[in-house]
């Protein structure tokens, strides 16, 4: 396979919609998210890219095509007193992994996040995604001194 250097970048436009939608789709199935509609992640993921709600980015790599997104969502840190991106997704399709993909879309989320000003990245990983972990700290990130809670709700009816 490739490696990072060969991998190149770019942002989702509404062109590239069905297949990030595909990659997000492989992400969903990843993290074993069960989707009664087929076609609410593509849906989901339109509405990001056409309204501007998220930057998703798309890595390719020679002779493979089209391997791996990220998605990030602009938000605000109170603490730093400055916007900040979450970095929601991030994935690479069996076809390129060990290709660079995953370093290269996390590098071009940093760089992206640096030219915008942005406080920071944040993430969150499952805790058994060791390979992320690694790649992550690797990246220099650093887990933080606070817990992540959340509390779902359901959708009104």
């Amino acid at each position: 396979m490739s490696n990072q250097a060969e991998i190149v970048m770019r942002a989702a436009d509404e062109d590239d919609i069905d297949t990030a939608a595909a990659l997000f789709r492989g992400y969903l199935d990843f993290y074993e998210v069960a989707v009664e509609d087929p076609d609410r992640p593509r849906a989901f993921l339109a509405e990001r890219i056409r309204s501007g709600e998220s930057l998703v980015l798309l890595a390719d790599a020679p002779g493979a095509g089209t391997v791996g997104f990220a998605q990030v969502y602009r938000t605000f840190s109170s603490l730093a007193l400055r916007p900040m991106w979450i970095l929601s997704d991030l994935y690479v399709a069996p076809s390129g992994r060990r290709s660079g993909a995953g370093r290269a879309l996390l590098r071009e989320v940093l760089r992206r996040a640096g030219a915008a000003g942005m406080a920071g990245v944040q993430l969150e990983t499952a805790y058994d995604n060791h390979v992320a972990q690694a790649l992550y700290e690797a990246e220099g990130f650093e887990r933080d001194e606070f817990h992540i809670y959340f509390h779902g709700l359901k959708p009104s009816e």
